[in-house]
């Protein structure tokens, strides 16, 4: 019998997605030897508010632009079309209906991790996924205390430290700087092209 189908999951905003997000990216996929990556761009994300994102299309746009023809990337835009808040949990399930006996890989960072169990209904996410995390600094992931106690599957990744946030992209485009090196040569490019990321619209949140 031919193993289960090896699927990554790396969600984020991607506003705009950058060099460190592709990094990231390609770590998963070779370390855990996935047969597909998809990128999902987020749709409303419950956790964070302020801050109007660009619309879905330029993000997904976006992601596109700065994957290029890497082998095993898709975008799913599947948290686009879904009306309210995302939800991780709920995409899951919807892959795991969709591709049988599935092995799902959530990608995510140190950060993600640390505050893991705010994320809704984490308990059964943790149950339908193993998290592939990037330590900070190259460190080993370190658990919150509430994940600590319960037992779960988690996967290293052996990321190099790498200095670049969507908030530096947005703030060098305000200042009117080159965002190649941070964002690479085609996503600086589409937001030239479209005007993205103006001054009033580059503060953090």
């Amino acid at each position: 019998m031919s193993r289960a189908p090896r699927i990554g999951l790396f969600g984020g905003t991607f506003d705009p997605p950058h060099r460190a997000h592709l990094a990231l990216a390609c770590v998963a996929r070779d370390t855990l030897m996935l047969d597909e990556l998809r990128w999902i761009p987020a749709g409303q994300p419950w956790q964070k508010s302020g801050r109007r994102l660009a619309e879905g299309a330029h993000r997904v746009a976006m992601v596109r632009a700065l994957i290029g023809a890497e082998p095993g990337f898709v975008v799913d835009a599947r948290e686009l079309d879904r009306p309210g808040p995302s939800y991780t949990l709920d995409t899951v399930r919807e892959i795991a209906r969709e591709v049988p006996r599935v092995e799902l890989y959530l990608v995510i960072g140190q950060d993600q991790y640390a505050r893991f169990d705010t994320w809704r209904e984490w308990p059964s996410l943790l149950e339908a996924v193993t998290l592939a995390v990037a330590g900070r600094e190259g460190l080993a992931p370190e658990p919150p205390p509430a994940l600590a106690a319960v037992p779960h599957r988690v996967q290293a990744l052996p990321l190099p430290a790498i200095r670049i946030s969507s908030t530096a992209v947005r703030e060098a485009v305000a200042r009117g700087q080159d965002t190649a090196a941070l964002a690479g040569h085609e996503v600086a490019r589409y937001i030239a092209r479209h005007h993205l990321y103006a001054a009033k619209d580059a503060a953090a949140h």
